[in-house]
């Protein structure tokens, strides 16, 4: 593991220099594919918070502030350079860090130099618009950077978020300070010390490391924060907004999902069923957009059901370094959690369960993955986010049916519609209540030009595309007079 580092994860970066945590704290590092501690990552306080703060304003009032958005835009385009020339080791840090397949991990580190690269060549390409009023004035728009905007990037999809997040901030010419996931933050590490390798200059990017009530808090109720985004939980969501909102800061959050996938019965079942299973147990099912949900019309429903069971009973979960279908999840807490779930389904029918690797460490998080059929639409598994690798099928018979179950949770993130009947796509396309409708398809292959995000408790505001550019800036009017 230490091979692969090029950088001090006990330490945390602050206006371009790697430096001690003020108060001198580690946290464990532990690998999940083993349970074993395998170092130690800096615990940031709410001093270095405010060092960060500090740092990313002074960036602001100097070179990062006055740089023009073609410079800032070339800068993005080699920090995604550099991503690209160290996949391998990115990909090695992140699934020993989050346990997910090597596969899946490259593809991330993929994800982050091609967010690099999309928004490096968006930088320049916002642009502002003249607007017709009275005689003798013109009036004109402008797009400005927020300021300092603070990122909390869970443990699931590190390099992926972070590109969405700060690479969209950053090519708007705000000035970041990222707090990663305590449970896995290398990767983020890792690249802002690309960044700087890259040529951005000192306090555009701040990376603090710590506890999320600690150093988490802090960044959320810094007054030197003029815009905040946040991906986790509903709960944790909930607070990071109310701490914003003492400061009338704006939070784009982008929180859980119950995400459903409605097969009709003229749909292209072959063509569906890699998409069906895969977009529910992609990183152990530890992804806010997974499928944990399908619906499917009740004359193809058993036919359907039974093929995507025998591909969970030939699942594996295993050591992310084995590269199977499935690694562990993040930590003993999610395993409990995950296995209380589990626990709930056992008067339901097992339509395919998967298996835990021979040989697999004792001490790794695993948990099998597991379908459930004929899942009542108001029960748990059907209504709650369960962050695992565990899916449900239920049927339906009408079209309005499908949309009421779709729609019968507290969730609107993401979901997909199966059938061969254009006009039935349309119908579908906007009765569904979700930020993400795909036809035929799901995820569209990760999609770095599409807007992301949801409705609902699935949170607001936009992700990806130049929506999140227009997120991560501020309109000015300018109305000037000449007579």
């Amino acid at each position: 593991m230490r091979d692969h580092l090029w950088y001090d994860a006990t330490q945390v970066h602050i206006g371009g220099e790697w430096r001690a945590p003020a108060g001198g704290g580690q946290i464990d590092l532990e690998n999940p594919s083993t349970g074993e501690v395998i170092g130690s990552i800096a615990r940031g306080t709410a001093e270095d918070i405010d060092a960060a703060v500090t740092a990313a304003q002074a960036a602001l009032d100097g070179v990062w502030g006055h740089m023009s958005a073609l410079e800032r835009g070339r800068i993005l385009t080699r920090i995604g350079q550099l991503v690209e020339t160290r996949l391998d080791d990115l990909a090695i840090i992140e699934a020993t860090d989050v346990g997910k397949p090597l596969t899946q991990a490259r593809n991330d580190a993929v994800a982050l130099a091609r967010y690099m690269e999309f928004y490096g060549g968006a930088a320049d390409k916002v642009h502002g618009e003249t607007i017709p009023y009275l005689d003798g004035y013109t009036v004109y728009t402008l797009r400005e950077p927020h300021g300092v905007t603070g990122h909390i990037v869970p443990w699931n999809y590190p390099m992926q978020i972070i590109g969405r997040s700060v690479g969209a901030a950053l090519a708007m010419g705000n000035a970041c300070v990222l707090k990663p996931a305590e449970e896995a933050c290398l990767t983020a590490l890792a690249f802002v010390a690309l960044a700087e390798e890259a040529g951005l200059p000192p306090g555009a990017l701040n990376v603090v490391p710590g506890l999320g009530e600690e150093a988490g808090a802090a960044l959320t109720a810094h007054p030197g924060v003029h815009h905040i985004s946040f991906t986790g939980s509903v709960g944790v969501g909930a607070l990071v907004q109310a701490a914003a909102a003492k400061n009338v800061v704006q939070v784009t959050l982008e929180l859980g999902g119950k995400s459903p996938q409605i097969v009709f019965a003229d749909a292209d079942l072959d063509a569906a069923l890699p998409f069906l299973v895969g977009a529910c147990i992609q990183n152990a099912g530890q992804t806010c957009s997974a499928s944990s949900r399908v619906l499917i019309q009740r004359p193809v429903y058993e036919d359907l059901v039974e093929r995507m069971g025998a591909r969970y009973d030939a699942m594996v979960s295993a050591p992310a370094r084995t590269d199977a279908n499935l690694g562990p999840l993040i930590s003993a807490k999610q395993k409990e959690i995950v296995t209380t779930y589990l626990d709930k389904g056992r008067d339901l029918r097992v339509a395919g369960m998967g298996a835990i690797a021979e040989g697999a460490p004792e001490g790794g998080h695993y948990v099998p993955a597991t379908l459930f059929a004929d899942v009542p639409p108001d029960h748990p598994l059907a209504q709650e986010e369960i962050f695992g690798p565990m899916q449900v099928a239920i049927p339906f018979d009408t079209e309005e049916e499908a949309i009421a179950i779709a729609n019968g949770t507290d969730y609107g993130l993401v979901a997909s519609v199966w059938t061969e009947n254009g006009a039935r796509q349309m119908r579908m396309a906007k009765a569904i209540k979700a930020g993400q409708v795909f036809i035929n398809n799901y995820g569209a292959g990760g999609g770095v030009e599409l807007p992301f995000g949801g409705v609902g408790k699935s949170g607001h505001g936009r992700e990806k595309g130049f929506e999140a550019l227009y997120g991560f800036s501020t309109l000015k009017t300018v109305a000037a007079k000449h007579g």
